[in-house]
């Protein structure tokens, strides 16, 4: 039986989001997971784009909006101690033309982490499923 677009596409979204509750343990459900991290990327991805059009100084509200993603991913002071590698490893990429959540290239090849990778190999915490053709 083929699946319709939007069965692939909850499909897909409840994958990442197991996968990344797999590395995270965040103790939220897959798909609230997945929803938050997607709001966050929209909204830093228009920071980006704003301070690439503009030139204004956004790194304030992409301080903030990187508290709310580390408390997202680390709910407590022990998950990040036991996973300082990884807290490490997340940045906010400042180029509007990719994806802005990311897990450095490094530890994803080290860690041999099985999570949605950009061309250059760095680990995608919030990707858009809803252009996937599979």
């Amino acid at each position: 039986m083929k699946l319709t677009k939007q069965e692939r596409l909850y499909r897909a979204i409840e994958n990442h989001g197991e996968k990344l509750n797999q590395i995270f343990n965040t103790g939220l459900d897959n798909i609230e997971l997945c929803k938050k991290l997607r709001r966050l990327e929209n909204k830093a991805h228009r920071l980006a784009e704003h301070e690439a059009n503009t030139g204004d100084d956004m790194s304030s509200d992409l301080s903030n909006l990187s508290a709310r993603l580390y408390k997202l991913l680390f709910p407590d002071a022990n998950s990040i101690k036991h996973h300082k590698d990884l807290y490490n490893a997340i940045f906010i990429n400042g180029d509007p033309r990719g994806y802005a959540l990311k897990i450095d290239d490094d530890y994803m090849r080290q860690n041999k982490v099985n999570l949605h990778r950009d061309w250059g190999g760095y680990g995608i915490l919030a990707p858009d499923f809803n252009n996937d053709n599979s």
